[in-house]
């Protein structure tokens, strides 16, 4: 398990309480009313993340706020209780490897890589695949390996992966992806137009994947040639 620190503080006025408002996260948006995570072990990678540290320094007093904050390049960092939810629904293990497509800020790698063995997670903006590789490295991920490149053709030389998750929307699950996950293996993606996207669990039975319907979503879409 990757140990993490509570490296930045607001210079000229009180430090904020990020460990409190990490707990206030995890009881408010997590498990409290109307919410549903219930995996323990989701719920204490959460608590251990420092999500304010993988989020540009203007915003970190809103880290653990219930909503997705930008990180430049027109992407954004998603809000806690999707990473969560995901990360719940691909029931990780503590023997798992994983592939991520859209590694953005990295918390969703940082959130996994307290629940499994390995993450290998691939950005296609090398900007923030560099800033991501650099943060993950300095709050101690140390199961966690970014690469610069289009996700949309998977890691074949890491391959095959026993789940993938991917955090940005093409129309239709690309077949490398489909390719490099594991017999048995499990793959949560959003699917469609940007206007009209589903939260969709495959998995993966020989040939065959199984498909089901998780929740109405909307994420920014897939780049790279899967769009060509």
């Amino acid at each position: 398990m990757a140990a993490f620190f509570n490296g930045w503080f607001d210079r000229g006025a009180r430090a904020p309480d990020f460990p409190a408002a990490r707990e206030r996260m995890v009881e408010e948006q997590l498990v409290g009313p109307g919410r549903d995570i219930t995996d323990a072990r989701v719920l204490d990678a959460l608590r251990q993340v420092p999500r304010h540290e993988l989020v540009p320094e203007a915003d970190r007093p809103h880290a653990y706020e219930d909503r997705a904050l930008p990180i430049g390049f027109g992407q954004t960092i998603s809000q806690p209780y999707i990473v969560a939810f995901m990360s719940q629904k691909l029931e990780p293990q503590p023997t798992d490897r994983i592939l991520e497509v859209g590694t953005g800020s990295g918390y969703q790698a940082a959130v996994l890589s307290q629940l499994v063995q390995e993450v290998f997670t691939i950005e296609i903006i090398e900007p923030l695949a560099e800033r991501a590789a650099a943060d993950l490295k300095r709050i101690g991920c140390a199961n966690i390996v970014v690469r610069y490149g289009d996700g949309s053709h998977g890691w074949p030389e890491a391959a095959p992966f026993d789940a993938i998750i991917v955090a940005c929307a093409p129309e239709h699950v690309p077949q490398a992806l489909a390719h490099q996950l594991n017999d048995g293996g499990r793959m949560i993606i959003p699917i469609g137009p940007i206007d009209h996207q589903e939260l969709v669990l495959l998995r993966k039975h020989g040939s065959f994947l199984e498909k089901t319907n998780v929740l109405p979503v909307r994420f920014v879409p897939m780049t790279g040639q899967v769009q060509g």
